[in-house]
């Protein structure tokens, strides 16, 4: 069956928001330990995630569960460093994940599957302005935008991408679902999807990569080539 559409995670696959968080952090950081906390964070905010999704729980705003996420780790890891986040400083580091830069390979990849014929969508956790705000600051677009907030459910539940591929009218295998998270991407085949692993050094930082290249549909170091790819899918 022909591919129709490509699902995209956002942050992390599509956007660096790695820099981003480090230009917002207090400059007397060191960059090495800033670095760290900064990948243990957002890997907090993931647990955070988890967590809420075990227990049943309703979505919470993007910003609020990040505010907690770095909370944990300058409590429980970064200590040390809790002193230089003063209200405004952790307000300011929250914002700049509304303000990142697409990696350099995801604008080309994009336009080669709109050539294509395909139609392309961002399915990811997070909230709706958050992913107007990225499509802004990253230059991308996207034929819809599609929010854990705005569907009301968390990836990696079945429901969430029943829900959209409802919503854009397509099969499962007529979509393809590319990603830098294992567990996004784990959801989406176990509902019939397509999978691409991009790996991304940002991201799946406790994972081991090994295991992945034969757990997908396809594992790719970067989105170069990524269209053949999903050509090769139909």
């Amino acid at each position: 069956m022909p591919i129709k559409a490509v699902f995209f995670d956002f942050m992390g696959t599509c956007l660096d928001w790695h820099s981003a968080v480090l230009k917002a952090f207090p400059p007397s950081i060191p960059p090495d330990r800033a670095s760290s906390l900064a990948l243990q964070w957002r890997q907090q905010y993931f647990h955070l995630n988890s967590a809420r999704v075990k227990q049943n729980l309703p979505i919470e705003h993007f910003d609020s569960t990040l505010a907690k996420a770095l909370d944990v780790v300058l409590t429980n890891t970064f200590h040390d460093l809790d002193a230089q986040f003063d209200s405004s400083s952790r307000q300011r580091a929250v914002q700049a994940f509304h303000n990142q830069t697409a990696w350099p390979d995801v604008a080309p990849a994009l336009q080669s599957l709109r050539d294509r014929g395909l139609e392309i969508f961002v399915h990811a956790n997070g909230s709706t302005r958050l992913q107007l705000d990225l499509t802004t600051s990253a230059k991308l677009s996207f034929n819809m935008l599609f929010s854990s907030e705005l569907l009301g459910v968390y990836m990696p539940a079945p429901e969430a991408h029943h829900k959209v591929l409802k919503l854009i009218g397509a099969k499962p295998e007529e979509v393809v679902k590319v990603a830098a998270h294992a567990w996004d991407i784990r959801g989406a085949k176990d509902v019939g999807m397509k999978t691409v692993y991009v790996r991304r050094w940002t991201d799946d930082i406790e994972e081991e990569m090994e295991v992945f290249k034969g757990e997908f549909n396809a594992f790719l170091e970067s989105m170069e080539g990524l269209a053949e790819v999903v050509e090769k899918m139909c």
